[in-house]
């Protein structure tokens, strides 16, 4: 009996110091967060996930795009602005928007901060 409740207490401790560790970091610096934006969405850029879906319906869409990034509270995309860009496919323009739209980055921001990053990317 003693050893089933400690095996239970074990579970509970493991289980809960996996929590406290998985959880995001709280940002507060604004080039810390330009930085952590930059990263996750050059990975998400050259995720299989992100090229598979590209290539089966854009394939022929090669150029760049200058956009506007904006990030809020819990680490979700509230904003997508598209600065510049020599892409003139609107329906790329626009799962590029959806896609990124999607994205909850690995980190949060302070309650009631929201920063927008300005994120330069290229398609070849």
């Amino acid at each position: 009996m003693k050893a089933t409740k400690f095996l239970i207490l074990i579970l509970f401790v493991s289980v809960c110091s996996n929590k406290v560790l998985a959880q995001r970091p709280v940002l507060t610096d604004e080039e810390q967060v330009a930085e952590m934006v930059t990263k996750e969405i050059d990975e998400v850029f050259h995720s299989d996930e992100f090229l598979k879906k590209k290539n089966k319906k854009y394939a022929d869409v090669k150029g760049y795009m200058v956009i506007d990034v904006g990030v809020v509270q819990n680490g979700k995309v509230s904003t997508f602005f598209k600065v510049d860009s020599d892409i003139k496919n609107i329906d790329f323009i626009n799962f590029m928007s959806d896609y990124i739209l999607d994205h909850k980055f690995k980190f949060k921001l302070q309650k009631q901060q929201r920063y927008k990053i300005r994120y330069n990317a290229t398609f070849e």
